[in-house]
């Protein structure tokens, strides 16, 4: 399968990156930083994933499917976290992951 094939998925990939460095970045601002300090932990956990499942699909690397289930599950969880904190870059960050989640599923299947 050529990166083309994969493209949805790697575009989604990286607007998760995007929007959970951001939150990671957004989080550390907050007053409370101990309060997100799961949010901030599985912020760069999702990021770092997302990027490297990204990197898997432009070199079609034979474990793509593999990592992109991996991403999905990580990005489902990151989702989740962010989904209980009130701040906007949360929901926005949530809502990112769940899209890149959905990538990744919809492309390992």
């Amino acid at each position: 399968m050529s990166h083309e094939n994969f493209q949805e998925c790697i575009d989604e990939c990286l607007a998760c990156l995007k929007a959970c460095n951001y939150c990671f970045d957004s989080c550390l601002q907050e007053e409370d930083v101990k309060m997100m300090a799961e949010c901030i932990r599985l912020d760069r956990e999702c990021a770092d994933i997302c990027g490297y499942a990204a990197d898997a699909m432009l070199r079609n690397s034979p474990f793509a499917i593999q990592i992109c289930q991996l991403c999905a599950e990580i990005c489902e969880a990151c989702g989740t976290e962010c989904k209980k904190h009130d701040h906007e870059h949360c929901q926005k960050c949530a809502e990112a992951c769940f899209r890149c989640a959905e990538a990744c599923r919809k492309m390992a299947a």
